[in-house]
């Protein structure tokens, strides 16, 4: 199956496609009302607009350091997931989403790097909890977070993730463990992101290794993982045949094939493919 991950409500009606993710809060802190055919898609905890109002909400590590979009490390402003205000509404947010389309898909969750969140409210918390260790005080916010989600949603809940399949990457960079939100979640979603695709054996294992590491035999023809995983591939300008050639390289691993953000250019490659696999007998003048 192919979608189109799109800020552009009409996106998700194109034929090509069959399924559409839709962003109704992004990273830049954007948001649009919640369409009824189509994956509502929010951005949890990148915001740069809410960090730029109340930098209280960013969070800093153990220097002070807050994980905003003035450091080359960050590509937005991440917002604590701690924050009681900014989680609560979040969460009606995910609520607004599952009343008008029973699937959302959750994006940006977890806290920003490794070292994070270091303000006086998640010491607090680390300390009036049960846990030992910093790693999975974090590891527990994270997964009660996507365990409330998901529990405003109806249908089916997606979660994107970055991509990393090597087993405890994710859990001491952004606090997800694995495992424990697999209990939550339907779907996994891994943005493999580039704008060129000239090499295609780097998507082929990273795929691989989330398909490996969700449970799914290494053979492409034995068991499944246990959850499912799809891949977002750019689309944006990206060349026609390259996006066609990262396409087949990821769809033998992945449950879906998703396109981020030009619709057209995407649909071109995926016209293109059909009608490259239909070929036909060539005649010619004797």
């Amino acid at each position: 199956m192919y979608g189109v991950v799109t800020r552009n409500a009409d996106d998700v009606s194109i034929g090509e496609f069959d399924r559409g993710f839709y962003e109704v809060k992004d990273v830049t802190g954007r948001a649009a009302e919640p369409i009824a055919n189509a994956v509502n898609m929010v951005s949890c905890f990148g915001d740069t607009a809410a960090a730029d109002d109340d930098s209280g909400l960013v969070p800093v590590d153990d220097r002070g350091l807050p994980a905003s979009r003035d450091r080359t490390e960050f590509e937005w402003t991440h917002i604590c997931p701690t924050h009681p205000e900014y989680r609560r509404g979040l969460l009606e947010m995910v609520e607004d989403c599952a009343a008008v389309a029973p699937d959302v898909r959750l994006d940006d969750v977890g806290f920003p790097r490794e070292g994070y969140c270091r303000c006086e409210r998640c010491e607090r918390l680390f300390d009036e909890s049960d846990h030992d260790e910093w790693a999975g005080w974090r590891a527990a916010t994270i997964t009660d977070f996507v365990a409330a989600a998901a529990d405003r949603v109806s249908g089916r809940t997606y979660l994107s993730v970055h991509p990393d399949p090597y087993p405890g990457h994710l859990r001491t960079r952004s606090g997800i463990a694995v495992d424990a939100v697999a209990d939550h979640v339907d779907e996994f979603v891994v943005p493999i992101y580039d704008t060129e695709y000239a090499t295609t054996y780097w998507l082929e294992t990273i795929v691989r290794g989330f398909r490996s590491r969700l449970g799914g035999d290494y053979d492409v023809h034995g068991a499944p993982p246990e959850t499912p995983v799809s891949v977002e591939l750019y689309a944006a300008d990206v060349d026609v045949d390259a996006l066609i050639e990262a396409t087949e390289a990821v769809e033998p691993y992945a449950k879906d094939v998703l396109f981020g953000y030009e619709a057209a250019n995407a649909a071109a490659a995926l016209r293109r493919r059909d009608a490259d696999a239909r070929g036909g007998e060539v005649h010619r003048p004797e």
